[in-house]
Formats: structure tokens, C-alpha cells, sequence
């Protein structure tokens, strides 16, 4: 069977590249479970001092798998995971971010963007609730930002996601923009970086910890409504949800 997340392992950086192109790289039960077991290994590794989570295909993650969906509790153990981890978490963007891919890339400790990706908040048009993601991502965003993005679903482009602090930075060439901050989680001393990332991601990880539970009830519930079965349904059909009569 292909895995469906990559593995590699070059001068002190584990890239972990999201490979499930076929379905937009989304949050199935079985890619959740890949990238955690692949984040374990990472973290146990001691020759790696941080983890750079990437894609193929055009999408960097487009949400949750609505076909085969993962188990709730398993997305919130990712995140605490990833919060968690001994080893700074570096996002590399060059395509499209949508809804639980949004918390996959907030709760990195460093994202860049290229200049095709964009990014969403589809859950509302959906009519779900992006609640599990919320808990790693207030505490980073701007708040006005985040009120009007998580209403809308309003598309947005790498240089607003970096503006309200979804993003780190933005470049035309990515890799390029990410080379000195790859070069000097290289020559950083394990313990001192892990205990420097304890510092930077405590309001995070205080946040999973303490609504995270809460989260995933209220996400479930939203998910299991008559309401998202209608925009679920209608997202595949094509058509707009009775909600939003007129043109898609």
C-alpha cells in the first residue's frame, strides 16, 4: 500500500511531505495516523532538530476527508502532538490550505507560503464550525481578522495570511525564503531548542489542553447536524445549500 506521508531525512531537518494528491492531501483517518506515527519518529530522532511538514499536488491540505473521515479525538491528539513535539514544526505552503488544513498549518511553530497558496475557513459554508482548529489558532491570529475569515470563508492570499500571523512569511520563491530559518534551527542546541519552544508555544498548548475536549464535542455535534448535511451534500453536488438560494 503507498504511504501517504513521505519521510526523509537530510542535515538535521525530517521532511514529511503530505502525499495523497488524489484527494487534495486531505485529513483522512489513514493520513492522520501517518503523520502522527511519522511525527514520533521525528521527535525521537536525536540527530533532528526540527521537522519541515510540506505537500505535493496543488493543495497543501484541503480539511477533513468528508468520505473518510478521521476520528476526532485522533485530530486533536495531532495537534497536541505537534504543539508537543521536542522539535520546532516548519510549514512549507506552495498551494491551497482549507478549513482543518488551517489548523494543521497553525499549529506549526514556523509556516511559509508561496505565492500561489491560498487559504480558507470553509467550515460555516459548510455549515459545520471550525472549532477543534480554533484552539491553536486564536491565540496567533489577529483578532479582527479571525472574526471576519471564520464567518465568511472569505478566500485570502499569503501576504494577508502573514499580515494576521497565520503565516510566518511569504515569498516568491519559498524555499529561498525559508533557507536562513532552516539554517539556524540547524545550528541550535536540542535541549535549548526544545525549551524554547515549550516558551513559545504555551498559550497553544494551554489552549488545547484546556478547550480541546470541549472542542471536538462541539465540532462533532455541528458535523452530525441536518444543517451540514445539507452542505455537505450540496458541496457535492455542486450547487449552492438551501440556506444560499442562487448561483454558486
Amino acid at each position: 500500500m503507498e504511504h501517504l506521508v513521505k519521510a526523509e531525512h537530510t542535515r538535521g531537518i525530517a521532511t514529511l511531505t503530505l502525499d495523497s494528491p488524489a484527494n487534495r492531501n486531505a485529513l483522512s483517518a489513514a493520513l492522520v495516523g501517518e503523520l502522527r506515527a511519522a511525527l514520533a519518529v521525528a521527535g525521537a530522532d536525536p540527530a533532528v532538530r526540527a521537522v519541515l511538514i510540506t505537500h505535493t499536488g496543488g493543495t497543501f491540505c484541503a480539511g477533513a476527508d468528508l468520505k473518510n473521515p478521521f476520528e476526532p479525538a485522533d485530530f486533536l491528539a495531532l495537534l497536541h502532538e505537534i504543539a508537543g513535539l521536542p522539535r520546532p514544526v516548519v510549514a512549507r505552503v506552495t498551494g491551497h490550505v482549507r478549513a482543518g488544513g488551517l489548523g494543521l498549518l497553525g499549529v506549526c511553530d514556523i509556516a511559509a507560503g508561496g505565492p500561489q497558496s491560498t487559504y480558507a475557513f470553509t467550515e460555516t459554508h459548510l455549515g459545520v464550525v471550525p472549532a477543534v482548529i480554533s484552539a491553536p489558532l486564536l491565540p496567533r491570529l489577529d483578532p479582527r481578522a479571525a472574526a471576519r475569515y471564520l464567518l465568511t470563508a472569505e478566500a485570502f492570499d499569503a501576504a494577508e495570511a502573514a499580515r494576521i500571523g497565520l503565516l510566518t512569511l511569504h515569498g516568491e520563491d519559498v524555499d529561498q525564503a525559508l533557507a536562513p530559518v532552516l539554517a539556524g534551527l540547524r545550528k541550535a542546541g536540542p535541549e535549548s531548542l526544545a525549551a524554547t519552544k515549550r516558551l513559545v508555544t504555551a498559550p497553544v498548548r494551554a489552549a488545547l489542553e484546556q478547550d480541546g475536549e470541549a472542542l471536538t464535542r462541539l465540532s462533532a455535534h455541528h458535523f452530525g447536524s441536518a444543517e451540514a448535511r445539507e452542505g455537505i451534500t450540496a458541496r457535492f453536488e455542486r450547487r449552492n445549500p438551501s440556506w444560499a438560494p442562487g448561483e454558486l
